[in-house]
């Protein structure tokens, strides 16, 4: 009972810095939270509430999977995160970001799901011919841990610092193009900020988004057809505000493009 009350309290503790927007110490360290274990499930009590609250699940992503983004963080593996149907906008939307802390911005590519991927974990080949189509994505992150000072239990607890993401309007094959060898480049206010490609991303995003079905399969969560899978970063993040234009090109993949207020 009392693990479970200190669990809940970490949960509320990010919940409430959401809502308040004001930004919070280290639960690692306020809440004793110790180990992957622990930390995905403080990110459970808060996925539970936003369904209670009518929020739907709308896919998944894996977080901390270029090494340039891990750096700037501090860690050394990827983690994952939900999705919820209030984050999602499409290429050239106004994107809100006034409920957010401290967002930062990434280029990254996303993949839909075809099939259901559930049960025994996937091989390569199962994977792969579960998934239909590629899209460029921006993902918008975001911390309630204060100046993103966090620990690995930190931001997995936090949801793997999800806040919003924009996804491209025309889906390319995956089987088209080679994903590793997509060129990123990413423009704040016409500026280019960040450069990198598709084997920023665990050497390849495909690579990114197959540990993430294998890991939902072991967790017995698994990937419903039409989820969204982003798949990590493919250079480093990159800080904005309300009134940035946020623009990137990746290749064959095309661009996206989206307007905070």
């Amino acid at each position: 009972m009392h693990n479970q009350k200190r669990l809940n309290s970490a949960a509320i503790a990010l919940r409430n810095a959401r809502q308040t927007r004001q930004s919070i110490m280290q639960i690692s360290q306020s809440y004793k939270i110790s180990g992957l274990d622990e930390a995905y499930a403080v990110a459970k009590i808060n996925t539970d509430f936003k369904l209670n609250q009518g929020a739907r699940i709308i896919g998944k992503k894996v977080g901390l999977t270029s090494k340039s983004v891990q750096q700037q963080l501090g860690v050394d593996q990827p983690d994952f995160g939900i999705l919820f149907d209030d984050m999602a906008f499409l290429d050239g939307d106004e994107v809100p970001v006034s409920p957010l802390l401290q967002p930062k911005i990434e280029a990254e590519i996303a993949f839909i799901v075809g099939r259901d991927i559930e049960g025994s974990i996937p091989s390569w080949g199962e994977f792969v011919s579960k998934l239909d189509y590629a899209l460029p994505a921006l993902e918008i992150v975001d911390s309630a841990i204060h100046d993103w000072k966090i620990t690995l239990e930190d931001t997995i607890a936090d949801n793997a610092s999800c806040g919003l993401f924009v996804l491209g309007q025309q889906p390319i094959s995956i089987g088209s193009l080679n994903l590793a060898e997509v060129k990123m480049q990413l423009e704040h206010n016409q500026k280019i900020v960040s450069q990198g490609s598709g084997a920023a991303c665990l050497g390849h995003p495909l690579r990114a988004a197959w540990w993430l079905a294998r890991t939902m399969c072991e967790k017995e969560i698994g990937l419903k057809a039409g989820e969204v899978i982003l798949s990590g970063a493919l250079g480093p993040m990159v800080n904005v505000q309300a009134g940035d234009l946020v623009t990137a090109y990746m290749d064959r993949l095309g661009s996206i493009r989206c307007q905070l207020v």
